[in-house]
């Protein structure tokens, strides 16, 4: 049996967003949604205002929401196999359950606009942290695409529908778990792969980089760019299909990557697995990401 994409809503409008990204995902990826709603103590933790116009009693946050939006969807998404789902608990743990049977679980994030980027709240964050599968933040305002087009169910959208799906790679950890995620998106997407790594030069000469000779530099990119290729060679023969653009660029990974997010249709970073109890669990360049980037971001768990 494959497994849902399962999204979080509490009726607010980052989590309405959220629900409208995942049914797009779930159309691309010909794969069921969930949409899961947590009755205890959801609205102050987790959303702090429908859109929907209703007094947010409890009976309200259980039935009205998943209803309403559940019928808006498939409007939309004609074919889309939807299910809602109501459970008893505080928003943390129920979504912690809930991504390790997702195939991706979508969160909202209420939105700061283009320059401020995302608010990611705390039980955000801490599901990020801890999950130990895929994990989509979208933020509203933003969509799978400004071009978004449903095709039919069980079609591919035609190519140049979406824009690039970007990757952040570190080619010190190439997992299989990051490349295929963003492979599989990308392919879904009939989009290009736009993989960017971030390097910088040996510590000896980041005081004064004039000090380093042109062809010392020159053979320190051109090794780095040979590096990403060959990382990149095993999934360019799997996904034959796709349109691989790779990006070498000296400086912080974070600020080229949330620079190329403004022409992105999904941005997709790594986040190492980590079993200890403390801690945010988030790399600086995963925190960078999530809350600067103009595209919804996927976070992927990784060894």
């Amino acid at each position: 049996m494959s497994r849902p994409v399962i999204v979080g809503l509490d009726g607010s409008p980052s989590s309405l967003a959220a629900a409208e990204w995942a049914a797009c995902e779930a159309h691309l990826r010909r794969l069921p949604l969930k949409l899961l709603h947590a009755l205890e103590d959801w609205t102050p933790s987790y959303g702090h205002a429908t859109s929907i116009g209703a007094t947010p009693s409890p009976q309200y946050w259980g039935e009205r929401i998943p209803r309403e939006v559940s019928q808006r969807l498939a409007e939309r998404h004609p074919g889309l196999e939807i299910t809602t789902e109501q459970v008893d608990g505080r928003p943390l743990p129920v979504l912690d359950a809930a991504a390790q049977e997702a195939e991706v679980l979508v969160l909202g994030s209420r939105g700061l606009g283009a320059v401020t980027g995302f608010l990611v709240g705390s039980v955000s964050q801490a599901v990020l942290a801890h999950a130990e599968r895929p994990v989509v933040i979208v933020r509203p305002g933003t969509s799978q695409d400004s071009n978004d087009v449903s095709a039919p169910n069980g079609s591919q959208p035609p190519a140049g529908t979406y824009r690039p799906v970007v990757l952040g790679l570190d080619l010190s950890r190439p997992c299989d778990e990051l490349l295929e995620y963003a492979f599989d998106a990308a392919a879904a997407r009939r989009a290009p792969l736009r993989v960017v790594h971030g390097w910088n030069m040996p510590p000896a000469f980041t005081f004064d980089p004039a000090l380093i000779a042109p062809e010392v530099r020159d053979g320190l990119a051109a090794g780095t760019a040979t590096a990403l290729g060959d990382a990149l060679r095993p999934w360019r023969g799997k996904y034959p299909a796709v349109h691989v653009e790779e990006e070498c660029s000296v400086g912080h990974a974070a600020d080229h990557l949330v620079e190329a997010s403004a022409d992105a249709s999904l941005m997709v970073v790594g986040r190492r697995i980590r079993r200890s109890a403390i801690g945010t669990h988030l790399g600086p360049v995963a925190h960078a990401v999530l809350h600067h980037s103009a595209a919804p971001v996927a976070v992927v768990p990784h060894p």
